[in-house]
């Protein structure tokens, strides 16, 4: 575990050392190069079963980052795992060695409690060393417990209060509009259940069919549990889809881990012409984490010692299943 050992170098105080110990011990997977870049690829695309693999390492590394931090979502992080892999891995036009590209496409975590998942997939891609994910929620680091643009390279908007996050997709949209890039750079936000209760969130899907935003699409996490239970006990969302659709949207409903149905849907989502995109993915809570799937106990519990030698145990498993079925990643 290099990204474990490296840690325990820059953090030698003996707390951080102790909490290291609970994961040097388990090896789940060789921690991974970066995919190879996409110049190098020529015009072949990652395969289904490589963003699929992908997909698994970046739940073993939020599983690892969490249980060093002792804190932080780790459900939320990995019902979101595909969305995330299907996005940066193929989807999204970025450069770590540019982040400022003006040309890029954008992603907001609107879910900004995720951000281990989005973290993980920055790490992987060159923005920042992996051996960084171990700094996760420590002072001093730069990985918060939610997403902060002016200290975590990559990250586009600093997140976290739900209800939010679409408005500051709809604003960059906007500004891509002003500056002549609206059919060039795309806008992707990835809202939670709890981000569809908000009001602001109604006010910007209001908002974006007025102006006809054709480069924006939202992405749902939608897996209908909550902290306090499930959406419809808490806060009944009704038929999100339609909902979405009567205010002048282009909705699709999809299964958020059919990594097929991911990569077609967002590669096709700018194709609605003066409409933005919604993009309805049912995810299962906690997903990879057999233990821990749709428990609403998981929104705010860590692993213990146990608990975390299974959850690697399992990724790990179908992790190298994966690679068997030609998930390789590029080395």
């Amino acid at each position: 575990m290099v990204a474990a050992v490296e840690a325990a170098k820059a953090h030698p105080d003996p707390d951080a050392l102790a909490n290291l110990a609970l994961v040097r011990h388990l090896h789940p997977v060789p921690d991974p190069r970066p995919p190879t870049k996409e110049a190098a690829l020529g015009e072949r695309a990652p395969s289904i079963a490589e963003l699929e693999r992908w997909a698994t390492i970046l739940r073993i590394e939020c599983v690892r980052m969490l249980a060093v931090a002792k804190s932080g979502h780790l459900d939320s992080s990995l019902s979101a795992a595909d969305i995330v892999s299907a996005l940066y891995n193929r989807v999204l036009r970025h450069d770590p060695e540019r982040p400022d590209w003006p040309e890029r496409d954008r992603f907001v975590l609107c879910k900004g409690h995720a951000a281990p998942i989005q973290y993980a997939a920055l790490a992987h891609h060159g923005y920042f060393p992996l051996e960084d994910l171990m700094g996760l929620r420590k002072i001093g680091e730069h990985l918060q417990g939610h997403p902060d643009m002016t200290r975590t390279p990559g990250v586009e908007v600093s997140t976290g209060s739900l209800g939010q996050g679409l408005s500051m997709c709809l604003g960059i949209a906007l500004a891509l509009r002003l500056d002549g890039l609206e059919d060039t750079a795309h806008v992707f936000g990835l809202l939670s259940d709890g981000d569809c209760q908000e009001g602001q969130t109604w006010e910007a899907v209001t908002a974006a069919a007025h102006y006809k935003v054709s480069n924006l699409t939202a992405i749902v996490d939608y897996n209908h549990l909550q902290t306090d239970g499930t959406t419809e006990e808490v806060m009944d969302l009704g038929d999100l889809r339609a909902k979405f659709e009567s205010f002048g949207w282009d909705a699709v409903e999809i299964d958020g881990h059919d990594m097929e149905a991911l990569v077609r849907t967002l590669e096709a989502a700018s194709e609605a012409p003066g409409k933005p995109t919604l993009v309805l993915a049912r995810t299962v809570k906690a997903k990879g984490v057999s233990f821990a799937e749709n428990i609403p106990h998981w929104h705010h519990h860590v692993p213990n010692d146990e608990e975390l030698e299974r959850a690697l145990a399992e990724l790990a498993a179908y992790e190298e299943l994966l690679r068997r079925e030609g998930g390789g990643v590029r080395a």
